[in-house]
């Protein structure tokens, strides 16, 4: 469950260290509103909300979904925050994952070469359209490019139904039909090995050997979306092509709109301008992103001045698909209270003074990869060591001795309250907010619902009993067992002997 978006998951440490989804609301769809006549009927359309099949959480009723004669997914609503704003997603289910070696970057390349020119626009013209619309190329009109996705981005700050018509019939070009030319292609790579060049920094690299290091075995592990440099400079028109055309379909993109535009007018929209699109051969073979392992390297270091010293350890654990339910939510707020608890206990300490400034514990699932639990610990001086040995004592004593009650309920009363805010500022949510949370959720395959259903599966958890001390004990050792454990050293000085240490 995706709330928002994922509220049942501790913020992810290791975010830094990675790379930037019987069915209930089915019901009867209601009669379609036509509002102009040049916007088509519903009638037809697979109205069904595909977001909760395999769910039994509650239906957001606020959401419509629909899902085209061609494969095309959207997922639409109202949204008056902020007044006259319409923020468009369009995701495309492909990123750098999906590339092989001779690739690298592909997906990156073709993010560039879609606000070039595309069936319905000129090289450049797109932007400059959205420039009338009041949008800010960057600000308001942009993508990001993902191991597991493209996103496209566009808020348009005073739409109209013409603008957003026009909006979407630029946006199923640049995505369907882009110009992938040699004009193009020479002009965007300049650009594209700019951001190449200028991309690396201490976080980055940081972040390349903590992958490298974690996901030894799986794709993750050499699949930053930058790409590679010789792949980018030998790359063509036709190498370009031929990726889009494998990834870039139908039944793996999804359209996400939310703002101040009613609902069923914004559907007809996406029927109207998406609907033709048609997918180029068959169909590829979902990637395997493989799964963690052992027999690979347990330690690594890297020296990086301009960055603390920081220790970051993981344990891997496979990641499965699973039906996001209330059950299955109701376990995972187990676990991540466990998490809440150890990183209080490592928070007091750090407050006592001692060998560490800051060290915490989360639970995450890593793009399809993994599933993790992590720990980061930045020591009060150079002595990483010190700091590790004492946040694993802390860890060691969460594994040996059930929490009390005393600190369960207050761990839950901060939730809690957490929770019941999220219910009450609910009605002044921005709507591109919301068209994030979702596209966030459909990046784990996972659902989104209502903060106040969320809440009652909270409420639901505790009207159970679920967060007794030997549920919370039995919760923290399930973290700390895994595949393989991994740790990577962030030094100022290079030290020989730091991965036999940390090993030990």
């Amino acid at each position: 469950m995706a709330y928002p978006p994922r509220v049942f998951r501790v913020p992810a440490l290791l975010l830094a260290l990675l790379p930037i989804a019987p069915a209930i609301g089915q019901v009867a769809a209601p009669s379609p509103i036509v509002t102009d006549p040049g916007v088509p009927s519903l009638a037809g359309i697979d109205r069904s909300a595909w977001l909760y099949k395999g769910s039994d959480l509650v239906q957001d009723p606020a959401w419509h979904f629909g899902t085209l004669a061609n494969g095309v997914r959207y997922a639409v609503r109202r949204n008056g925050v902020p007044p006259g704003q319409v923020s468009i997603r369009v995701r495309i289910d492909a990123g750098s994952l999906e590339e092989t070696e001779g690739q690298r970057g592909y997906a990156h390349f073709i993010e560039h070469l879609t606000f070039r020119g595309s069936q319905y626009v000129a090289d450049g013209e797109a932007k400059r359209v959205w420039q009338r619309f009041g949008a800010t190329f960057g600000a308001d009109t942009n993508a990001q490019t993902s191991p597991i996705a493209t996103l496209y981005k566009l808020d348009l700050p005073s739409a109209t139904q013409a603008g957003v018509d026009e909006s979407l019939k630029i946006l199923s070009g640049m995505i369907a039909k882009p110009a992938i030319t040699q004009q193009a292609v020479t002009g965007e790579r300049p650009v594209v090995l700019a951001e190449q060049r200028e991309q690396p920094g201490p976080q980055v690299r940081l972040s390349d050997a903590s992958n490298a290091l974690f996901f030894a075995g799986q794709p993750l592990a050499a699949r930053s979306p930058i790409g590679l440099v010789p792949v980018i400079e030998a790359a063509t028109p036709a190498s370009i092509q031929a990726y889009h055309d494998l990834w870039y379909r139908p039944e793996r993109a999804v359209v996400i709109i939310a703002g101040d535009m009613d609902a069923e007018l914004l559907e007809q929209l996406v029927v109207k301008n998406f609907s033709a699109w048609r997918g180029v051969g068959p169909a590829p073979a979902e990637p395997d992103f493989g799964q963690p392992t052992a027999g690979h390297p347990d330690a690594a270091t890297i020296v990086e001045p301009g960055i603390p010293v920081l220790v970051s350890a993981v344990t891997l654990r496979p990641w499965h698909f699973n039906a996001d339910t209330v059950t299955f939510n109701q376990r995972r707020l187990v676990d991540m209270l466990a998490t809440r608890l150890i990183s209080r206990q490592l928070e007091q300490r750090a407050r006592a003074g001692g060998s560490f400034l800051q060290a915490s514990v989360s639970l995450e699932d890593a793009l399809r990869s993994a599933n993790i639990t992590a720990v980061q610990v930045v020591p009060a001086g150079d002595d990483w060591a010190a700091a590790l040995r004492d946040v694993r004592g802390v860890i060691a004593q969460a594994m040996a001795t059930p929490p009390t009650q005393a600190e369960i309920d207050r761990e839950l009363a901060d939730v809690d309250a957490g929770m019941r805010s999220e219910v009450e500022t609910s009605r002044v949510e921005a709507g591109a907010s919301q068209a994030d949370n979702m596209a966030a959720a459909l990046d784990i395959r996972e659902t989104v619902t209502t903060p106040a259903a969320s809440y009652d599966v909270f409420k639901g958890a505790r009207a159970k009993g679920m967060f007794t001390p030997a549920a919370l004990l039995a919760s923290t050792r399930r973290l700390f067992q895994g595949t393989a454990t991994r740790g990577i050293v962030n030094l100022h000085a290079a030290d020989p002997a730091a991965p036999a240490k940390l090993v030990a």
